[in-house]
C-alpha cells in the first residue's frame, strides 16, 4: 500500500530534476557562449539561475513541510536529508555557472588564447556529464552507478590541473596573453567546482540508499 510520505517524495525527486535540468542548460549556455564568442548568451545564464534559486528554496520548504507533517524514519529521513544536501549543491552550481559567465565576459574582451579551450570544453562535457549522470542515479536509487560518478572526479581533476599547468606556461612565453590565461584559470576552477558538487550527489546518493558516509575517504565497496 503507497504511503502518503511517498507521492510526496516522488515530487521532491521531480523537483529536484527540473532544478538539475537548469543546472545542465546553464552549463551548456555559458560553455556555448564561451566556444561561440557569443557575449550576448551569457545574459540567459544569469536567467536560468534564477530559476535554480526559485527551485532552491521550492525543495527547502518541501523538505521541511515533510519533516514536519510526516515524522520519517529510516530511509525516509536519509532521503530528505540528502535532498537537502543536493538541494544546496545544485544552488551552488548555479552559482558557479553564474562565475564562469562573468570570468568568460572578461576573457571574451581579450586577444584570444586559444590553446587551453580545447580542455575547458572537455572539462565542461565531463562535469555535465557528472551532474546529469548523478541525479540520474537519484532517481533511479542507483547505487552502483553513483560510485562510478566518484571515479570521474579524477579525469575533471586531471584537467583542470592541465589548464593550469598550460595556462602558466602561455604567460611565461606571452606576457601579454597574462589577463586571458587568468581568465581561463579563473573558469577551469569554477568548472572543477561543479565537479566537485557533482560528486558530492553521487556520495549523497549513496547515503541515502544504503546509509553508508563514503565522504572524505570512506569505503563504498
Amino acid at each position: 500500500m503507497e504511503r502518503a510520505i511517498d507521492t510526496q517524495l516522488e515530487d521532491l525527486k521531480k523537483v529536484i530534476l527540473v532544478m538539475g535540468g537548469h543546472v545542465e542548460k546553464a552549463l551548456a549556455q555559458v560553455t556555448a557562449a564561451l566556444l561561440s564568442r557569443d557575449v550576448n548568451l551569457f545574459a540567459d545564464v544569469h536567467e536560468i539561475e534564477k530559476r535554480i534559486n526559485e527551485d532552491h528554496v521550492r525543495v527547502d520548504n518541501m523538505c521541511m513541510n515533510l519533516l514536519a507533517k510526516q515524522g520519517p524514519v529510516a530511509k525516509d529521513l536519509r532521503l530528505i536529508i540528502s535532498v537537502l544536501k543536493i538541494n544546496n549543491d545544485l544552488e551552488r552550481m548555479g552559482d558557479q555557472s553564474v562565475n564562469i559567465s562573468y570570468s568568460g565576459k572578461d576573457y571574451l574582451g581579450r586577444k584570444p588564447v586559444q590553446q587551453q579551450l580545447n580542455d575547458i570544453q572537455r572539462m565542461s562535457e565531463c562535469a555535465g556529464r557528472m551532474v546529469k549522470g548523478s541525479l540520474d542515479c537519484f532517481v533511479r536509487g542507483d547505487v552502483e552507478e553513483a560510485k562510478k560518478i566518484l571515479l570521474m572526479d579524477d579525469e575533471i581533476d586531471a584537467l583542470k590541473n592541465k589548464v593550469f599547468k598550460d595556462s602558466i606556461a602561455h604567460m611565461k612565453a606571452h606576457s601579454d596573453d597574462v589577463e586571458a590565461s587568468m581568465d581561463l584559470i579563473l573558469i577551469a576552477r569554477n568548472l572543477e567546482r561543479l565537479g566537485d558538487h557533482a560528486t558530492n550527489i553521487a556520495e549523497d546518493v549513496i547515503f541515502a540508499f544504503t546509509g553508508k558516509d563514503v565522504r572524505h575517504g570512506g569505503k563504498f565497496g
